[in-house]
Formats: C-alpha cells, sequence, structure tokens
C-alpha cells in the first residue's frame, strides 16, 4: 500500500512539472514576437539632472576689505557659520537666517576700545598741559613788559645824571626790550610746537574712534538676515558640499546662503561628450519629477556648455545643459531630481521596430525574422535608445522575432531586391 502512494506521488509530481514547462513555453513562445508599428517617432537624449533657480538672492556676509590690517579698518580673514537657520526654511525680509562668529573681531573690538581709551586721555592731557605752559609763558612776558616799563622810567629819571649813568641806564632798557621780545617769538614757537602736538594726538583719537566705530558696524553685519522673502538654500562650494554650521566663508566668496525664485525654475542635465553635438538651443524637452511621477512637464533647452567637465565616477567628459521649466508649479524646489529627455528629431508616421528584431549576416545586411517563416531584409534608418526606423522592407503590424528563431535555416529569404540600395548607402 505505501509503495502504491509513493508511485502515485511521483506520477503527479511528473505531471505538474511537464505542466509548468508547458506554460513556461507558452510565455517565451508570446514574449519572443513584436509588431511591427507605426507612429510617431523620437530621437532623444536622455540623461538624469537638478532643478535649481534661473534666478536667485544671494545672502552673504559681511564685505572685508582685502589686504593686511594696519589700523585702517577689518582686514581680510576667513569667517566661521556659527550658526544657520535650517535649509528649506521660508523666510520673510529682515528674518534671521544665521549668525557669524564674532570671537575674533570683539577682541580686537576689546583693544581698539582701550586703545581709543588712551588716546583721548593723551589729547586732554596734552591739552591740560599746554594750558598750563602756555598761562606760564604768558606771565613771563607780562613781567618782562614791567621791566622794560621800569627800566624805561629809569632812563627818563636819569638825563640830569652824568653821561656814564645815563648810558647804562639806556643800556638796561635795551637789555629789557630784547629779553620782551625772545619772550614773545619763544611763546610763539611754543604755541605753533604745542597745537601741532595736539593735532598728532587728535590724529590718533580721530583714527582710533573710526576704526571702533568701523568694528562695531563691521561686527553689526554678523548677524545675518534675509534681504527678501524666499526659501533658504544653502550655498554650494565648488567641491559641491553646502555650507552649514561650522563652515567658512572668505572674501572672495561671501555668499552662505540664497533664496531662489521658484516662479522660474531650469533642470540642469550633464550630457556627455558623444551625444553633447545633437544637443541644440530651444529644443523641446519631456522632463519627469521623481518627488512627483504622476506629473509631467515640458522644456526648452536654454543653453549647452561650451567647455566639458569631468565629474566623479565618469570617464566621458560632461557638458552641462540648462534647461527652462516651461511650466509653473509651486511644489517644485530647487536639488529636485529630474528626468530629461530631449526631443533632438520627431518623424511622424514612421515604421519602427525594435532593435534587438534586427540581425546581421556577415556581409552586413540587416534583416528580421517574421513570424511567417521568412527572412525579410529592411532598409533601416535613424534610430533612438530602443527603436529604429524600417524605411522599406516591412509593412505596420507585422509580426517578427524579438530574438533569432530556432532553425532559422528554414526561414525563406526576401526583399533582395533592397541589397544594391543598401550596399549604396554603405
Amino acid at each position: 500500500m505505501k509503495k502504491a502512494f509513493i508511485i502515485i506521488g511521483v506520477v503527479v509530481a511528473i505531471a505538474a512539472l511537464i505542466a509548468f514547462n508547458k506554460i513556461i513555453s507558452k510565455k517565451n513562445t508570446f514574449n519572443i514576437y513584436t509588431e511591427v508599428k507605426k507612429g510617431v517617432f523620437e530621437i532623444t537624449v536622455s540623461n538624469s539632472g537638478e532643478l535649481i533657480a534661473e534666478r536667485s538672492v544671494e545672502i552673504k556676509g559681511p564685505e572685508i576689505a582685502q589686504g593686511s590690517n594696519q589700523g585702517h579698518g577689518p582686514h581680510a580673514i576667513d569667517l566661521k557659520i556659527q550658526d544657520i537657520i535650517p535649509e528649506g526654511t521660508m523666510v520673510k525680509k529682515g528674518d534671521y537666517i544665521a549668525q557669524l562668529d564674532r570671537t575674533t573681531y570683539d577682541n580686537t573690538l576689546k583693544d581698539e576700545r582701550e586703545n581709543l581709551i588712551t588716546y583721548q586721555t593723551n589729547v586732554d592731557m596734552k591739552i591740560l598741559d599746554t594750558t598750563v605752559v602756555l598761562t606760564n609763558l604768558r606771565d613771563d612776558i607780562k613781567n618782562q613788559e614791567y621791566v622794560v616799563e621800569e627800566a624805561n622810567i629809569l632812563l627818563q629819571q636819569s638825563k640830569f645824571e652824568p653821561p656814564a649813568t645815563i648810558r647804562k641806564a639806556e643800556m638796561d632798557l635795551d637789555k629789557a626790550q630784547r629779553a620782551l621780545e625772545q619772550k614773545k617769538k619763544g611763546y610763539n614757537l611754543r604755541v605753533a610746537q604745542s597745537l601741532a602736538d595736539l593735532e598728532h594726538q587728535k590724529l590718533h583719537l580721530s583714527r582710533g574712534t573710526r576704526l571702533v566705530n568701523d568694528l562695531e558696524d563691521f561686527l553689526a553685519q554678523f548677524t545675518i538676515t534675509a534681504p527678501s522673502d524666499g526659501m533658504v538654500l544653502y550655498k554650494k562650494d565648488r567641491n559641491g558640499v553646502k555650507r552649514k554650521a561650522g563652515s567658512t566663508i572668505n572674501p572672495w566668496d561671501r555668499v552662505i546662503a540664497t533664496l531662489p525664485d521658484l516662479s522660474s525654475m531650469i533642470s540642469r542635465v550633464f550630457v556627455n561628450e558623444i551625444e553633447v553635438s545633437k544637443v541644440k538651443p530651444g529644443q523641446n524637452v519631456n522632463i519627469n519629477v521623481d518627488a512627483f511621477p504622476e506629473k509631467t512637464f515640458t522644456g526648452t533647452v536654454m543653453s549647452i556648455a561650451n567647455v566639458g567637465e569631468q565629474l566623479p565616477n565618469s570617464d566621458a567628459k560632461m557638458f552641462e545643459v540648462q534647461i527652462r521649466v516651461d511650466d509653473t508649479d509651486p511644489a517644485l524646489r530647487p536639488s529636485m531630481t529630474t528626468g530629461n529627455k530631449i526631443i533632438i528629431k520627431t518623424f511622424n508616421d514612421a515604421v519602427y521596430i525594435p532593435t534587438e528584431c534586427v540581425q546581421t549576416g556577415s556581409d552586413s545586411i540587416p534583416f528580421v525574422y517574421e513570424k511567417n517563416k521568412t527572412k525579410q531584409i529592411v532598409i533601416l534608418g535613424e534610430s533612438n535608445e530602443k527603436n529604429v526606423i524600417v524605411e522599406q522592407g516591412l509593412e505596420p503590424r507585422t509580426t517578427i522575432y524579438l530574438v533569432p528563431p530556432q532553425e532559422p535555416e528554414k526561414f525563406k529569404l526576401t526583399g533582395e531586391n533592397l541589397i544594391p540600395i543598401i550596399k549604396e548607402r554603405q
């Protein structure tokens, strides 16, 4: 009894295997055929890309003077981004965007404020010293004027004295007058010197005041605000790395982030050097956005780079192609991934077949296998990624093999009249 069950099980398994093979065979038979189609045929160049805004407002850090610092304002050093709001934040004009690290310039401002106090003290002391010195000099002049006056009185009183006495009185008056003149000249020289010294101290004070004011105005710019309404996007450096908290900006590239104009978007695509010659400004483009697979957009080729560049993970030179998106949609955002099909050429009512249907022999004459057991020679036209145009040799809706059939030697060759045309083209 047990043996009988085993035999029945083996028979059932064999029957199931035969049925499965028939199903697979039928499925494979179905998949090896296709029909010749007629309709719109497009030659395209397809590449993925990235959305960017055609126009954007740059959010910049403070302008830094280039060159060395010699006490005439902030000097050129890299500035670190201490804090920045999350990328993609919608902001209004004047809203907070970022804060730069103030440490270096705060220390400089502290030092310059201390210097400014010293300069002011020097000016005050110079004014006080000058006042005291000039007051003393003026007193000396006044006293000398009294001496001259006394000498003049003595001379007047000595006119009845002997000549020697009169001569001595004249000499005393002359000496007193010359001393008075010297004191007046000395006073004028001291005034000029004091004024020059005071102006020198005031110049240091003026420069120090200006430097402190410049530093205060400069540091006020370390708090970055939005220049207009929009959505914040971090700036990418030349290596494609986004600037964020901890990144630095320099005097030659002060952009921290941008506010893109979302009403005008561009799909930026890189096309390899083999296909870029086919792409021309003005060509139509069908665009898909990965984030919205249910939506399709149209665009127009706007520009093609004149110089190629070597991209990571690419052996060929790639040329940047910018495609303006014709449609506006508030859902579109910069950095979204796009699929771009640039329409190079369009044929209406073209007869075409899948490229894999075409076979060639040692003579390079193309042909296809038809389901009716014929081996049909064909004249081919232009092709795209999947299909090729058949100019002569096939009619629409003809059933042909996708792959070479079994026993191809049994198929009858037809279309020999097309061979001279093919060879002439070759």
